[in-house]
């Protein structure tokens, strides 16, 4: 809790008193310029918008679109905030779109994305390859993958002869994960009950886990966990994750990828083990509140509670929070005492990139469009 995360909590406090109407209005050849937090890719500015309304502090945006022409950028979702809640500036320009998070709007938290875009690219984040006879076909076999997110289809007509008809099934997370995890004595951390909710199976999962357990090498990503069980949950939900490493002094969990073989060494530091496949997950790590465990950043807001009990609760019962940090009376500074900040991070479908490429198809899984 430091006072980056004090200013953070207290903007997010202060947009969302000052900015409680339901704002959905798009502003086309419109730039907010400036008060940027990040950017991230988006194929178009209503996923842009989602992306903004899913991002714990982002009150507005502006998408850089494929008619841009003042640099080589497009498709860029450049996610803003201010004191105020509104933009310090607003600016016309050709092949720019912009509008505000619809945080007050009540929306959707797993919002249908049906769209289909001809002539683009989501390149990266492929985890498996088939051929099929139109991108309809490949829309459907990615809504049937439980891990495919997002798809590009390359058409018959495709400038490569050899890779005509391939289906590209693209991965992102759609579980929330903590972005920093750190010891801090006197603050309590854990997770909404009401995420981490799993295909239906009437097989209970076995979990697999190797105490003091080190796997080396065969990395395919390193993500904060709060336990090895929490590990587990996240290598199970990666398509290409084979087995993990957890190291608890760090809590830092390695997402490892070999069909071929799995070599283990003595770990005073390692818990190790196996994915869950084709079983109900035993989601029993959500409930546990980690004591003197701070989930850092990722801010929505911040309440006053007695105890770490009700902050577990408030942040159930808000459908915005996935995981929280409760700072209690023996935390060093007393300015923080009694603080439950409630926290989130982006969970719809985003590719790590966009692009304009001609005779593909890319789109969405149709998972929540039932």
């Amino acid at each position: 809790m430091i006072t980056h995360l004090i200013f953070v909590g207290l903007l997010a406090l202060l947009s969302s008193s000052l900015s409680q109407a339901c704002n959905p209005n798009i502003l086309e050849n419109m730039d907010f310029p400036g008060n940027d937090i990040t950017f991230l890719y988006s194929p178009d500015v209503n996923h842009c918008q989602l992306l903004c309304t899913q991002h714990p502090s982002c009150l507005f945006f502006t998408f850089i679109r494929a008619d841009w022409t003042h640099d080589d950028r497009h498709f860029y979702c450049y996610l803003k905030s201010t004191p105020s809640g509104e933009p310090s500036a607003q600016t016309p320009v050709q092949g720019a779109t912009s509008g505000f998070s619809l945080k007050s709007c009540s929306p959707d938290p797993q919002p249908c994305l049906s769209e289909v875009y001809q002539n683009m690219d989501f390149p990266g984040a492929d985890y498996r390859y088939l051929f099929t006879g139109d991108h309809e076909e490949c829309q459907r076999v990615c809504t049937q993958d439980p891990a495919c997110q997002f798809f590009t289809f390359a058409q018959e007509n495709f400038s490569i002869t050899t890779i005509r008809y391939k289906c590209h099934l693209k991965f992102s997370w759609t579980v929330p994960r903590t972005p920093v995890i750190e010891r801090k004595a006197g603050v309590t951390s854990g997770f909404s009950q009401k995420m981490y909710q799993t295909q239906h199976f009437d097989k209970a999962c076995q979990r697999k886990l190797f105490p003091n357990t080190g796997i080396p090498g065969r990395d395919i990503e390193s993500l904060p966990a709060a336990s090895p069980e929490h590990c587990q949950t996240l290598c199970s939900t990666h398509p290409r994750c084979t087995y993990f490493t957890y190291n608890r002094n760090t809590f830092h969990c390695y997402l490892k990828e070999s069909t071929h073989e799995m070599v283990t060494r003595a770990s005073d530091t390692g818990t190790s083990g196996l994915p869950h496949r084709s079983c109900q997950f035993d989601n029993n790590w959500a409930r546990v509140a980690y004591e003197g465990v701070d989930f850092k950043g990722s801010d929505i807001r911040y309440e006053l509670m007695d105890d770490a009990d009700t902050c577990q609760k408030t942040c159930t019962e808000d459908p915005h929070c996935q995981f929280y940090t409760y700072v209690d009376e023996t935390f060093f500074d007393r300015s923080y005492w009694r603080h439950c900040f409630l926290k989130r991070v982006i969970t719809i479908p985003a590719p790590p990139k966009v692009i304009t490429l001609t005779n593909v198809v890319s789109g969405f899984s149709l998972k929540n469009c039932a």
